[in-house]
């Protein structure tokens, strides 16, 4: 009965977005109060409608309900209740559901917190956000149905897939598709905004606490998807270009760009058609992703489906949501007339920089990730495109980043002196390249990423510093004034600050790392740099749904013992998969990371240890920039439309 009831509100909200869809555009278009003001408490019915499907789906996986045909595929009675609930959306019905209920939640929330809002620009945006929940209401319904019944259901479920039975990627998808699905309320407040004609201060005001939160959401579950593969996989890395990742990180890059353009449209009326077409850019690359995801067309990891008939629904939907914007970006062109001037040397060039690095970055992971499904479709060569060329290609632009961020954020609007901007930061440039000859010198190696990973990560963070600093003014009173800065100052210090942890992070692990594999008998050692693995016993046991072969292993450093290891392999006989759980010592300056192979003919177990140095700068930095957009999304100026709607008012119909 409650699967029924899920599926009955399911096509009940997709009636209620066809309307949502229609009834406010004609509304905004004919200047009718009562028709614009539908789309209110529609945005509502559709959101309390989805969540009721959503909430309809995951009682049926909690309470292993074999009648339902997804959850036979995806579950299991002895699966812990964690990945039960998880389940819901470790599938591609179910992550297309919550898609939807992710849609709605935005549109629901722009109707509750968008009472500032020009009513005609509110109907506009809640119009093609519901236009977006309609296709994909569709795809769902007619492609995808998680509410399919089976005339006669099984004893037990076929279990979820085991690698997605942890709880990094439990929490990893939602948080993935909050900032993927985010982007589509920055597409739809640029599509309104191209029917009105209209993109001023206010509105660069409005876009940005939405774009701002879905980049918060992206940074979190892609910084959660990557932890994970650090740890479950078993070797060791935490970022390996698949098209998947890139999927992500692109519509991630996007939204960055997004962000600081539209500072600019904010504060000096300038780049607007350029962050017009970053909010359509943002959202696509969303859907792009979606595609790679579920047609097939690309092999990874994460893929959720591999169906061409579904990858061409969704190309569809892409090209008409694509293809329309950019039309409309076309014909409006000449009303997104930009208003400020300034000099070549300014913040808002500086900001200007930062896109074009954000988005040729974009467009390189782009060209690599699809190079391989296009030289099969024109070429009829199969071939492989991997770390080698998006370490090659992509560091550059993010050194040429690393480099102007804290020299633009010096800068003041419209005119600029190189000079008086540098003064600041001259001490600062001392220290980094001081930081970055000292890496070199007591590296082992002569390889040169370690040392400029160094210097760029302490020219960010004191930069950051130095530029809050100078905000401060001169003289007495400098704490005060400190204190009293706005939260979205501390959130630019504390996001530009992760940045630089980051790359310092990623660039430590990448120079200095430490791989060893080789075969140890039972009270064997294996010396691995300052490191002493010694292998105490091997022991198999039963956990709830999968069989463990359990290493219990000693770390010894220069003698003296650290750490109580057990690396872990699993066998899931439902799903007749194995799977790596790596046993980790963590530390603020490396990892010493140990996984369990096979047991080997001649006696022993293959031991594969690695020594991963300054690993969790990289989550740290991550935390530390979702945190900075949390700041910054907490600053009153920056709610959505907070006051502006004072300073705007309606333009007349087209």
């Amino acid at each position: 009965m409650i699967t029924e009831l899920g599926h009955f509100a399911l096509i009940l909200a997709f009636g209620v977005a066809v309307f949502q869809t229609v009834v406010p555009l004609i509304g905004a278009y004919k200047r009718w109060p009562g028709w614009m003001a539908a789309a209110e408490p529609a945005a509502g019915a559709q959101f309390a409608l989805t969540a009721l499907a959503f909430g309809a789906l995951m009682w049926a996986f909690v309470t292993s309900d074999f009648s339902l045909r997804l959850v036979v595929l995806n579950s299991h009675s002895l699966k812990p209740m964690l990945y039960k609930i998880s389940g819901t959306w470790g599938n591609h019905e179910g992550s297309m559901l919550l898609w939807v209920l992710i849609v709605s939640l935005f549109g629901a929330m722009a109707a509750w917190f968008g009472g500032n809002l020009p009513q005609s620009l509110r109907a506009r945006v809640l119009a093609v956000q519901a236009a977006i929940g309609v296709a994909f209401y569709a795809f769902i319904l007619f492609t995808s149905n998680p509410f399919l019944r089976l005339a006669t259901p099984p004893f037990d479920g076929q279990d979820l897939n085991p690698l997605l039975q942890d709880p990094g990627l439990a929490f990893h998808p939602p948080f993935l598709y909050l900032g993927y699905v985010g982007l589509s309320m920055t597409f739809s407040f640029a599509v309104a905004a191209l029917i009105e004609g209209r993109v001023d201060a206010a509105w660069g005001r409005w876009v940005r606490p939405w774009t701002l939160a879905a980049w918060i959401f992206l940074t979190i579950g892609i910084a959660l998807g990557s932890w994970w593969a650090y740890y479950e996989l078993g070797w060791g890395g935490f970022w390996f270009w698949d098209p998947v990742e890139n999927a992500s990180f692109m519509p991630w890059l996007l939204a960055a760009a997004l962000l600081h353009s539209a500072i600019v449209v904010e504060k000096r009326e300038s780049l607007k058609s350029w962050t017009i077409l970053l909010a359509i850019l943002a959202f696509g690359f969303s859907l792009i992703g979606t595609f790679i995801v579920r047609s097939g067309l690309l092999t990874s990891v994460h893929a959720f489906a591999n169906d061409p008939e579904r990858g061409v629904f969704i190309l569809m939907i892409m090209a008409f949501f694509m293809g329309g914007a950019l039309v409309l970006f076309a014909m409006r062109a000449s009303a997104l007339e930009a208003k400020g001037v300034f000099s070549i040397v300014s913040r808002e060039s500086a900001l200007l920089v930062n896109n074009v690095l954000l988005a040729v970055a974009c467009f390189v992971v782009f060209i690599g990730t699809m190079w391989p499904l296009l030289a099969e479709m024109f070429f009829d060569r199969k071939l492989s495109v991997g770390p080698p060329f998006f370490n090659a290609a992509f560091t550059p632009f993010m050194v040429l980043l690393g480099l102007v961020l804290p020299i633009g954020s010096a800068m003041p609007w419209k005119r600029a002196q190189i000079g008086r901007a540098l003064k600041p930061l001259r001490y600062v440039f001392v220290l980094a390249v001081t930081l970055g000859g000292l890496a070199y010198v007591i590296q082992t190696g002569r390889s040169l990423l370690g040392p400029v990973g160094m210097f760029l990560g302490a020219w960010i963070v004191m930069g950051a510093v130095v530029d809050l600093l100078g905000r401060t003014g001169r003289g007495q009173g400098r704490l005060r004034r400190l204190s009293r800065l706005p939260r979205a100052d501390w959130g630019k210090l504390t996001a530009h600050a992760g940045l630089g942890v980051t790359m310092a992070g990623i660039a430590g692990l990448m120079a200095w790392n430490i791989d060893d594999i080789r075969a140890a008998p039972i009270g064997g050692t294996i010396e691995v740099g300052s490191y002493t693995v010694q292998l105490d016993n091997v022991e198999r046991s039963q956990g709830p749904n999968y069989v463990a072969t359990t290493g219990y292993v000693t770390l010894f450093q220069n003698g003296a013992e650290i750490a109580q290891l057990r690396p872990e392999k699993r066998f899931y006989p439902v799903a007749q998969m194995p799977t790596t759980e790596a046993a980790i010592d963590y530390n603020l300056l490396r990892d010493v990371y140990v996984v369990i192979g096979d047991e080997q003919d001649a006696g022993g177990w293959v031991i594969r240890t690695y020594i991963k140095p300054m690993t969790n700068w990289i989550w740290i930095g991550c935390a530390l920039m979702a945190l900075g957009g949390l700041l910054s999304l907490s600053d009153r100026r920056f709610r959505v439309a907070a006051g502006a709607a004072k300073r705007t008012t309606p333009v007349p119909a087209e």
